[in-house]
């Protein structure tokens, strides 16, 4: 039995995609390197989710038989719309992930979770023995934080203990971040809160000592990870 028509199967992406040329170029060449039986995380963000477009008409056209890990609800749901079968980290080790970032430093040291699935996104790289990070030319900065805050997701019942901890590493602000959809916070999947905190200066120790803080489930800071950039 099938599910006639839903919600689900008219779901596109929730807010207009900037630089939306530059990603189509990029989700190409991601598209472009799936084969045929290989288990693929696939991260969050809207370059993304383009990527996840042009697989998905490759599976159309090519009959390829492949499955995905996703790192958000809106990805499982994307997945679910364009006929992509879902596994997850309990049955199954990627044989590569691609992801997005929100920035990008000459080290490759990124900043991301503006999307809220930083945890999900960062085990999943962890978990893969290969990382391509898809990112337009407006992502890569000369200095990490230039743009945007770190992202840290926090216990709920522990807010008022990390934001104490993290004003000793100088912050230059902390703000709990706010839903536009809903009164209230933003609400993890995890069921966790997100703060934001701005730094003029990030050094290599940071995302350590951030995670070290008792309450802090992850940050949005990937120091040194293993990644190949494809912009």
């Amino acid at each position: 039995m099938e599910w006639g028509k839903t919600i689900l199967s008219s779901l596109e992406w929730g807010k207009n995609i900037s630089n939306r040329e530059e990603k189509e170029r990029v989700a190409d060449i991601i598209s472009s390197m799936v084969k045929e039986g290989e288990i693929i995380g696939v991260g969050s963000g809207s370059t993304a989710y383009l990527a996840l477009l042009k697989i998905a008409g490759r599976v159309e056209n090519e009959q390829l038989h492949i499955r995905a890990i996703p790192t958000s609800q809106e990805i499982r749901m994307a997945c679910a719309r364009l006929g992509i079968p879902v596994t997850s980290l309990w049955e199954h080790k990627p044989d590569w992930t691609f992801d997005g970032a929100d920035e990008i430093d000459t080290e490759h040291n990124m900043i991301k979770g503006r999307g809220g699935a930083m945890f999900k996104e960062k085990l999943l790289i962890s978990s893969s023995p290969r990382t391509y990070i898809i990112a337009d030319p407006s992502k890569i900065v000369t200095k990490l934080g230039s743009r945007f805050p770190i992202p840290i997701e926090i216990f709920p019942e522990a807010l008022t203990y990390v934001e104490e901890v993290l004003r000793a590493y100088n912050p230059k602000e902390i703000k709990l971040r706010m839903a536009e959809g809903k009164d209230g916070p933003v609400i993890t999947e995890n069921g966790n809160l997100i703060l934001d905190a701005w730094f003029d200066n990030i050094p290599n120790n940071l995302e350590e000592s951030i995670k070290s803080i008792t309450g802090v489930i992850e940050c949005g800071l990937f120091i040194h990870y293993n990644v190949q950039i494809i912009s």
